[in-house]
């Protein structure tokens, strides 16, 4: 995960589609439901400024196109989504982290409220959370001094 040997690139992309549950939700379930999404590599490339982009752009910029592709049309994403797409996208930054308090709110404050949607900024708080409370920065320490 420290990155001394290359990374595999993910060419997946996640649409979370929520089912129309009633008459009366019809309008905003409808407005929620997102197209069949490109994947990740795809958008990336498809970028011109990126084509001389530094990593750090790159990198930021992936993370805007996943939270973008699960997003619904107003670029809201409900609480339960935004933790199984943490859950699924950040899982080497995860394993480990599972009995740590600081792990644990994070993912009760997603079970809060679970079905009430959260923009790209609070998104983005809890995706840098999970990153700081990692052991990334060891490893990365670990095979520096290999």
């Amino acid at each position: 995960m420290c990155g001394c040997t290359s990374s595999s690139e993910n060419t997946r992309s996640y649409s979370f589609k929520k089912a129309e549950a009633s008459s009366a939700k019809d309008a905003t379930s409808k407005s929620r439901k997102m197209p069949k999404r490109i994947p990740i590599s795809k958008q990336l490339a498809s970028i011109k400024a990126l084509g001389k982009g530094s990593d750090l752009e790159k990198a930021v910029t992936t993370l805007v196109l996943v939270y973008n592709n699960a997003a619904d049309a107003e670029g809201k994403l409900i609480r339960s989504e935004a933790k199984k797409l943490l859950q699924t996208q950040f899982t080497h930054f995860i394993q480990g982290q599972e009995g740590k308090p600081k792990y644990q709110e994070i993912l009760a404050s997603f079970d809060e409220s679970k079905n009430e949607p959260i923009d790209f900024e609070d998104f983005m708080v809890q995706t840098l959370s999970i990153t700081l409370m990692s052991d990334l920065l060891e490893d990365i320490k670990k095979c520096a001094k290999k």
